[in-house]
């Protein structure tokens, strides 16, 4: 790290430690510059998925699956927001439980005007719920993308309620909550746990439940309109700012320092799966640009809050060569049909973040009263840290892929998971929604 690098994240420690210190915590009051700029970081998220990554999916399936495709994203984002209000949030965000939460905020019951949760004191507590409720939304939505071409929507509607309520809730209840993971230490930013590996895994573990598209290594499967997915992957890419940058929780210099990371990490991912692509196949693709840019996004969200910019590169260069990997030499070993390389780009992605957090990690940029040395990784003399980031990896992993694999078992036999195989021939538009691109 160079001279200016580190007297910019001891400016930036000292501030947090100023602002949490417990004179502030006293005098804690909603901030209105914080306040404006969580409402954006809030609408930033919520366009990841619609448009964002509705767009993104739709461009990366067939023709007769687009509207499909469009129609799952938007079921998981009104269904799963309704259940984060009704029960989500409070589970995950109230209670001091090692595992859950409690029913404190369930119908948001005592959450008023003036309410501020302990874990954004300058913002409203309505507004760290709703921010909080468009990382559920997305995530639940990411799963689909592997089971894409062949998921019955009644399903898909089933699978939201329980995975959020069973899977998402309590991961994110022991990393961000106030559970064993956060208090183990397990460092995670925005989401490269509670988002990114665990829909990864999750999505892993339907493709195989699930089964192989029909066709699939026979037929021509390319995508109708990666045009789509180019717009998809632009939306995602401008509402990860809000993503890694809102996970600040405030307008301030981390969150800063957080957006510049993750472009500069999207933008390394995207050049180093171009140039592998170019090297191995010949021809830089576009579907190879638009899936580094993700595979960069991805991994930098776990540590876009505790590394400095030229960090963020790094990870972005590592992030590019790591998931097309993924994506294609250990997807074709293990044989799964992951249909939009959820697990590949997602839950390596994620994994890969989460461990170079504990090597890259800046103390200074995570200081604060009750820390003041923040929470320094591998290269800064703490190699402990590495340890305890592979603790909340081996966690998330578990209890994502066994109770997916529950849930999955659950709903199928209440409803069957796939579509008939006439429906999947005929395409998932007519057979499930009734309607047709012309």
């Amino acid at each position: 790290m160079t001279r200016l690098h580190k007297r910019l994240a001891v400016a930036i420690g000292v501030a947090a430690a100023l602002t949490a210190s417990p004179a502030f915590a006293q005098t804690a009051k909603i901030d209105a510059a914080d306040t404006a700029w969580m409402m954006g970081a809030t609408g930033l998220v919520l366009m990841m998925t619609i448009p964002g990554l509705a767009l993104f999916y739709a461009g990366m399936v067939r023709k007769k699956n687009v509207l499909a495709t469009m129609a799952q994203c938007m079921a998981a984002t009104f269904l799963v927001s309704v259940l984060w209000a009704v029960i989500g949030y409070s589970l995950t965000f109230t209670g001091d439980g090692a595992f859950i939460g409690s029913f404190e905020r369930i119908f948001l019951n005592g959450m008023t005007i003036e309410s501020i949760s302990p874990l954004a004191k300058t913002i409203p507590e309505s507004l760290f719920m709703v921010y909080q409720m468009t990382f559920a939304v997305i995530t639940v939505a990411l799963v689909a993308g592997s089971v894409a071409d062949r998921f019955r929507f009644s399903a898909f509607l089933l699978f939201c309620v329980l995975w959020l309520l069973l899977v998402y809730v309590p991961i994110a209840h022991w990393v961000w909550g106030g559970g064993f993971l956060g208090r183990y230490g397990v460092i995670d930013f925005a989401g490269g746990l509670v988002v990114h590996l665990n829909a990864g895994v999750a999505g892993l573990i339907a493709a195989y439940v699930i089964g192989k598209r029909r066709g699939y290594g026979s037929e021509n499967l390319s995508p109708y309109d990666l045009t789509l997915a180019v717009i998809g992957t632009g939306l995602l890419w401008v509402g990860w700012f809000g993503f890694n940058g809102g996970s600040a929780f405030g307008a301030n210099a981390r969150a800063a320092l957080a957006i510049t990371s993750t472009h500069l990490a999207a933008s390394a991912g995207a050049f180093t799966w171009m140039a592998l692509e170019w090297w191995t196949r010949g021809k830089p693709s576009v579907l190879g640009m638009i899936s580094g840019a993700v595979a960069g996004l991805g991994t930098i969200t776990p540590a876009s809050g505790y590394v400095m910019p030229m960090q963020g590169v790094l990870i972005g260069l590592i992030a590019g060569g790591v998931c097309f990997w993924a994506c294609t030499w250990l997807k074709l070993k293990l044989g799964y049909d992951d249909s939009l390389d959820v697990f590949g780009v997602h839950g390596i992605g994620g994994l890969t973040g989460t461990l170079l957090a504990g090597v890259l990690a800046v103390g200074a940029l995570s200081a604060s009263a009750e820390l003041p040395g923040g929470v320094p990784g591998l290269l800064e003399g703490n190699p402990r840290q590495v340890l305890v980031q592979a603790v909340g990896i081996l966690a998330t992993l578990m209890w994502s892929g066994v109770m997916t694999f529950v849930v999955l078992k659950l709903i199928d036999f209440i409803v069957p998971l796939r579509v008939r195989s006439e429906d999947e021939v005929m395409g998932l538009d007519v057979t499930q929604h009734g309607e047709a691109l012309q």
